[in-house]
């Protein structure tokens, strides 16, 4: 109890402290994100980034420093998670923000070794998670109908993630703070249900754009696989191949995000483990950066981990995306680690090109292209 009356007492009295969206860090230096049509932009300069997936809640506080290191000797620039709203709140204004479920705490340990942080908010997340990670306790609130134009829900919503942006601002966590989160992430793969809301999908798909836009968190937003996304929100690919897949950015001042490049199947009890080669991994994200002009690739899962506590998904087994460039352990992945680590380090090699330079494509035959 003493948690949740911290966090109300943090809701009032956020608007006081210095972390109100300010693009000055705490040390005086000017800290910005923007972005434009080819990346995402710190203080001035386009970067070209590869991020890696881990999940707090499936691993535990003492492998973090472990997991982020190896992460960061593979190559990575960002570390990206999302938010679980059923850990933190099991219970209407009861929170738990400790052990495992310390999102502060995580976020720390990654701007300590020099990474940043892409925050996947929500708050709904899917991610093979029970109920989406949605709180048992929100499918009680009367006339209530998640996902949608409807106010009970979008109360709940707001309410959340207002929470959560403030917990992030008032410990210092934004870029323009100081702190390492360069971009968030509002909602979840929402076009994949969107039809079925008639018209209050796309009416709920920029209520919850204009709320997230209104937390003046000083980083940009995303919507993945959200191709309506409304500006000045990013929208972003989800998948295997999104170097064929995406549609592309749906304005073009905006730029080519992956935010789930699949590096294997997750396992189902029953079924065979279905891997995905290195190569085809590798090939994926060459080919996204060449033919879409990508700039940002994420890796889902770059360490799966465990479910721990019944929190998996139906059917889905206790061992999580095992098969990442981190197995379930922390354990280093061969070959998929060290190749994608060449990958990275090639790529940034060509880095000042890829984003200053002109794409161009030169007809090598039927069959080929450059």
């Amino acid at each position: 109890m003493a948690v949740a009356v911290a966090l109300a007492m943090l809701t009032v009295c956020i608007c006081a402290t210095t972390a109100t969206g300010s693009r000055w860090g705490v040390d005086g230096v000017r800290r910005e994100v923007t972005y434009d049509g080819r990346a995402l932009v710190l203080n001035g300069a386009r970067r070209i980034m590869f991020s890696g997936e881990m999940h707090y809640t499936r691993s535990t506080p003492e492998m973090w420093p472990k997991l982020i290191a190896k992460a960061r000797r593979g190559g990575l620039d960002v570390i990206q998670t999302y938010v679980f709203w059923n850990v933190h709140e099991p219970l209407q204004g009861q929170y738990n923000f400790e052990g495992r479920y310390d999102i502060v705490k995580f976020i720390r340990e990654i701007q300590a070794q020099g990474l940043y942080v892409s925050l996947r908010i929500g708050p709904f997340i899917e991610a093979e998670w029970k109920y989406g990670g949605f709180p048992f306790w929100l499918h009680d609130v009367p006339n209530i109908t998640f996902r949608t134009d409807n106010e009970p829900f979008k109360q709940h919503m707001q309410r959340f993630v207002t929470q959560i942006v403030n917990m992030m601002k008032h410990e210092g966590l934004y870029y323009p703070q100081g702190g390492p989160i360069i971009v968030s992430q509002i909602e979840n793969e929402y076009q994949m249900v969107e039809p079925a809301f008639g018209p209050s999908g796309p009416s709920y798909v920029h209520w919850a754009a204009e709320m997230a836009l209104g937390l003046q968190t000083g980083v940009p937003w995303m919507m993945c696989k959200q191709d309506d996304a409304p500006d000045p929100i990013i929208n972003t690919c989800n998948g295997l191949i999104c170097g064929e897949t995406f549609v592309g950015p749906n304005s073009p001042s905006k730029p080519a995000l992956w935010t789930e490049n699949w590096t294997t199947r997750y396992p189902i009890y029953g079924n065979d483990t279905k891997l995905r080669s290195t190569e085809d991994i590798a090939f994926a994200v060459a080919l996204f950066i060449a033919r879409k002009g990508g700039s940002f690739v994420s890796y889902y899962m770059y360490h799966g981990g465990t479910n721990f506590g019944r929190f998996a998904s139906s059917y889905v087994t206790t061992s999580y995306y095992d098969g990442a460039p981190l197995d379930e352990y922390g354990l280093i992945w061969r070959p998929t680690w060290g190749h994608l680590r060449e990958l990275h380090a090639a790529v940034k090699l060509s880095s000042e090109p890829l984003m200053s330079g002109r794409y161009s494509n030169i007809s090598l035959g039927q069959e080929q292209q450059n």
